[in-house]
């Protein structure tokens, strides 16, 4: 049944990779439009709110949120929703987006460091080395090679993203189980959805929108159509999706399997908007997937230890099993 559960989890937690990783694809076609960054995501987030409420306050009817679970909803929202997007494309101001974006997924190593200082699970063999694969993968894909402009601000920007994305995985992982997962999604991004908001009324984010058509499959579309794309697949199925995945998962392997978000990216780059895929990229691809097959190879083994009967448990047994992700 673990076994069961754990296959489930990282079928739904590449679903929602997938549909985080369109998001690039929709908000490019925006921009290129005329629209800011920041209007993009504001309406993302607004929309999907908007779209999540009435369901949500449905299951509400029946889950009523204790005082933590409202408490966790709260930093959800402002720190691993709007935080982390806030931080992002100020870091994409100041660095190359794909500085920005291997900066950002280094938060993965925060889940790690998170998991081993609260709850004593340090991270074996297979998961370290996995980790640098997957890391080497992603300097690949993301074609560092070149002369990349390096700002301290936006590293330090880059690095608040970091431990937004971080958040999302901990704060997933480790919230309250009576609080669905629909419902998660729903106050993370209205929280998130009133902060942008706020920063974009208080001018903190140059938000400008535009209504003319944009350019898809190399067709031109309606704005509404990547709008639509960008709150209903890369918001509300990619968050829900997510929260499952996370919660079947655990914190540090979701984190791993994250990665493919870039993957699913540059995949949906290439198809929407014609961005030429290099070989380099797609042999970081392999490492990324490889790296990702050794974290979950260790957690399997991890389960398979705790599964054997007692009395032949060994000692090294238990020790794998004792440095487990929850």
């Amino acid at each position: 049944m673990q076994r069961s559960l754990s296959n489930l989890g990282l079928v739904l937690a590449l679903l929602s990779c997938a549909a985080f990783g369109t998001s690039g694809s929709f908000a490019a076609s925006l921009i290129a439009g005329g629209w800011t960054p920041a209007a993009a995501v504001t309406a993302r987030v607004v929309i999907a709110a908007l779209l999540l409420t009435p369901p949500a306050l449905l299951q509400l009817r029946s889950h009523r949120l204790t005082r933590a679970s409202a408490r966790t909803l709260l930093i959800y929202g402002v720190l691993a929703v709007a935080g982390a997007q806030l931080c992002f494309f100020n870091a994409v101001s100041h660095l190359s987006v794909a500085v920005a974006l291997l900066v950002e997924y280094s938060g993965i190593l925060l889940v790690v460091a998170w998991g081993w200082a609260r709850h004593g699970h340090r991270p074996r063999r297979l998961t370290a080395g996995g980790g640098a694969i997957a890391l080497s993968g992603l300097v690949l894909v993301l074609d560092l090679a070149g002369s990349q402009h390096l700002d301290l601000v936006g590293l330090l920007w880059a690095m608040g993203a970091s431990v937004g994305l971080a958040l999302y995985f901990v704060l997933t992982a480790e919230a309250d189980g009576s609080t669905p997962p629909l419902v998660m999604a729903w106050g993370g991004l209205a929280v998130g959805a009133v902060v942008l908001g706020v920063a974009a009324a208080a001018g903190a984010l140059p938000v400008h929108a535009s209504s003319a058509d944009v350019e898809l499959l190399d067709r031109h579309v309606s704005w509404l159509v990547p709008v639509l794309g960008l709150s209903l697949v890369a918001a509300v199925l990619a968050y829900v999706t997510g929260i499952v995945g996370v919660r079947l998962l655990g914190a540090k392997l979701a984190s791993f399997v994250g990665l493919t978000e870039v993957l699913f990216a540059v995949a949906f780059a290439w198809l929407l908007l014609g961005q030429r895929l290099e070989l380099v990229q797609l042999a970081g691809g392999v490492l990324v997937v490889a790296g990702i097959a050794l974290v979950r190879l260790d957690e399997m083994r991890g389960q398979a230890a705790l599964a054997r009967p007692a009395g032949v448990r060994s000692r090294g047994a238990y020790r794998e099993a004792g440095a487990r992700e929850d």
